[in-house]
C-alpha cells in the first residue's frame, strides 16, 4: 500500500473513532442517549459548574461535540467540526483542571486528549477518505482553518473569562457564609427555626 494511502487510512480511522467518541457524549447531553440525562439535567449541571445561562450552555457543548464529531468522522468541513470539537472540551478542561491532570483522579487527561485530537485533525484535514476530498476540499481551505479556530478560541476564552469571572465574584460571599456557619452558635442545627414542623 502506498505510504499516502497508508496515511489517509489512519487518518479515516482516527478521525471515526474520535468523532464517534465525541459524537457519543454530545448525544447524551442532548438527547439522553447511551444512558446520558439529557438536555434540562445537564443544562442544571452546567449552571451548577459556572456556565450560565445553564441551558444555551448545554445545548452549545452538546451541538460542539455531536455535530463535531459527526462532521470529524464523515470528513465534512474538518477544520471547523475540529475547531468545534476543541472548544467543547476546552469547556470540559476547565472544569476538571482542579482536580489535576489524571482520569484517575477526576482530571483532564480524557478531555484534553479527544480536544488535541479534534484540533490536529482539522488542521491536518480529513484526508482522501472523506466527504471533504469527494467535494474538492471547498470546506477545506486554509482560509477556513483560520476562522474556524480563531473563532472557536475566540468563544471558548469569553465563555471560560466569564465563568472564572463569575466564580471569583461568588467567592467572597461563599468564604463570608462559610465562617459565619464554623461559628460556635452559627450552625443551622444550633439556631431555632421558624420553619418547624414544615
Amino acid at each position: 500500500m502506498p505510504s499516502l494511502n497508508r496515511r489517509d487510512a489512519g487518518l479515516l480511522v482516527l478521525r471515526v473513532g474520535t468523532g464517534a467518541v465525541l459524537a457519543a457524549h454530545g448525544t447524551q447531553k442532548l438527547l439522553g442517549w447511551f444512558g446520558g440525562h439529557g438536555l434540562e439535567a445537564t443544562a442544571q449541571g452546567m449552571e451548577a459548574m459556572g456556565f450560565h445561562p445553564g441551558r444555551e450552555s448545554a445545548v452549545a457543548a452538546g451541538l460542539g461535540e455531536a455535530g463535531g464529531g459527526a462532521l470529524l468522522a464523515l470528513g465534512l468541513a474538518a477544520p471547523a467540526a475540529g475547531a468545534a470539537a476543541a472548544g467543547a472540551m476546552a469547556g470540559a478542561v476547565a472544569v476538571h483542571a482542579p482536580a489535576g491532570f489524571f482520569n484517575q483522579g477526576g482530571g483532564f487527561e480524557y478531555p484534553a486528549f479527544l480536544g488535541f485530537t479534534a484540533a490536529a485533525l482539522g488542521f491536518a484535514g480529513a484526508g482522501r477518505y472523506s466527504v471533504d476530498h469527494a467535494t474538492g476540499h471547498r470546506l477545506d481551505q486554509p482560509w477556513v482553518v483560520a476562522v474556524a479556530f480563531l473563532g472557536s478560541a475566540l468563544a471558548a476564552a469569553a465563555v471560560l473569562g466569564r465563568r472564572a469571572k463569575d466564580q471569583d465574584e461568588a467567592e467572597p460571599e461563599d468564604v463570608f457564609e462559610e465562617r459565619f456557619e464554623d461559628q460556635p452558635g452559627n450552625h443551622n442545627g444550633d439556631q431555632p427555626s421558624d420553619s418547624a414542623g414544615e
